[in-house]
């Protein structure tokens, strides 16, 4: 048995109002792992779709974001005692058949944290604006080269699960957050090659508010380090 089947690790898919799509989520992610789903306040059957697929499921309500799903996910994973995390979303855009280039990383190195790398030119055109434009940024105001800040599609060690017990941001911006920790701390990041896949769903991103709370922490992060 190789190491990464030594390992306990558990996929975690955070959904809200994915009932369409989830259940093909999670049925190619149970192919290499145990799955938990965070239902995050849906008003559809998400969780029923996706109990139906193979999941364990967890229920968040009222609607509390990205963030707190997973952390919600995390205290889960950290009481049964699994090694690491693999995060990945409800609406298809990460390809569970690319899981194994995770935990093949994971069972070479161990990193803290491996982030899913995707190829900026096959985004839509204000996509990859907005990626571009995000993630010099946040590599500036962190004082390092950041390849994909914004990519949910992660692989964290327990180490690192400890320390985001802590963390504050309850949207999409604790993805942000979790590289913060990472860096401060001086843990391991590392990167794997993951497709890029748009097939025209609809973004639960608020682009307002997620444009005014990159800023804010963009701006706190660059504080703090200088």
């Amino acid at each position: 048995m190789d190491q990464a089947r030594d390992d306990r690790i558990l996929a975690i898919i955070p959904a809200y109002n994915e009932s369409a799509r989830v259940a093909g989520v999670v049925t190619g992610a149970t192919q290499f792992l145990p799955v938990l789903v965070v239902d995050d306040g849906s008003t559809d059957d998400t969780a029923a779709q996706a109990e139906s697929a193979g999941a364990s499921v967890l229920h968040q309500s009222p609607n509390q974001g990205k963030g707190a799903a997973l952390r919600t996910a995390f205290h889960h994973a950290l009481s049964e005692g699994y090694d690491a995390v693999v995060t990945l979303d409800a609406d298809g855009q990460h390809d569970p058949t690319e899981l194994p280039k995770f935990l093949d990383l994971f069972a070479q190195k161990h990193p803290d944290l491996i982030i899913g790398q995707r190829r900026l030119r096959h985004m839509p055109p204000l996509r990859r604006l907005a990626n571009y434009l995000g993630r010099k940024s946040f590599s500036w105001a962190i004082g390092q080269p950041i390849p994909d800040n914004q990519s949910g599609y992660r692989l964290i060690g327990r180490k690192l699960l400890e320390q985001l017990q802590g963390g504050e941001e309850a949207g999409f911006e604790f993805e942000m957050e979790m590289i913060v920790i990472c860096v401060r701390k001086g843990y391991v990041l590392d990167w794997v090659p993951i497709r890029t896949i748009y097939a025209g769903e609809s973004s639960h991103i608020n682009n307002v508010t997620h444009f005014t709370n990159s800023v804010r922490m963009i701006t706190q992060i660059r504080r703090t380090r200088a």
